[in-house]
């Protein structure tokens, strides 16, 4: 009987780099920087058969697309989700779900979940945008599908 998958996400700080450096490869390929895999495996220096043996199993978080959850901290004030709602449909990413809090001593929680399938940008791009907005305490991902 096949034991069922398991998935984890974890650090890339605490992964053997021959994991980032997989990664690395895929993404040369991806964008035709190298037209073969022998070209990527040399230019990230490792061998053949480490990139045929994680390449299937080691993903870039950024570029998967589904579902996404994510909970912002935000200060009480006008018209902070609208910006949030804003940024995140300017990279193409449609929102399913909002709900929020009631704001207590002055700030709220905010979950949205959004559907990136068309998304524009990385995960990291567009949690660093809506850090950016002026009353945004925290961004976080709290759920990927």
């Amino acid at each position: 009987m096949n034991k069922p998958t398991e998935l984890m996400l974890v650090d890339a700080s605490v992964v053997p780099d021959v994991f980032k450096k997989v990664l690395t490869a895929k993404q040369l390929l991806e964008s035709g920087e190298v037209k073969t895999i022998n070209e990527a495996v040399e230019k990230t220096n490792i061998s053949r058969s480490a990139y045929y043996k994680y390449k299937d199993h080691v993903f870039d978080f950024n570029q998967m697309h589904g579902v996404l959850t994510l909970m912002a901290v935000v200060v009480d004030m006008k018209g902070i989700l609208s910006e949030i709602l804003r940024i995140i449909s300017s990279v193409n990413c449609s929102v399913l779900t909002i709900n929020q809090s009631v704001p207590t001593d002055g700030v709220a929680s905010v979950s949205i979940t959004i559907k990136t399938d068309a998304m524009a940008v990385g995960v990291d791009r567009l949690i660093t945008e809506l850090n950016k907005i002026s009353g945004v305490r925290s961004v976080k991902i709290v759920a990927k599908q």
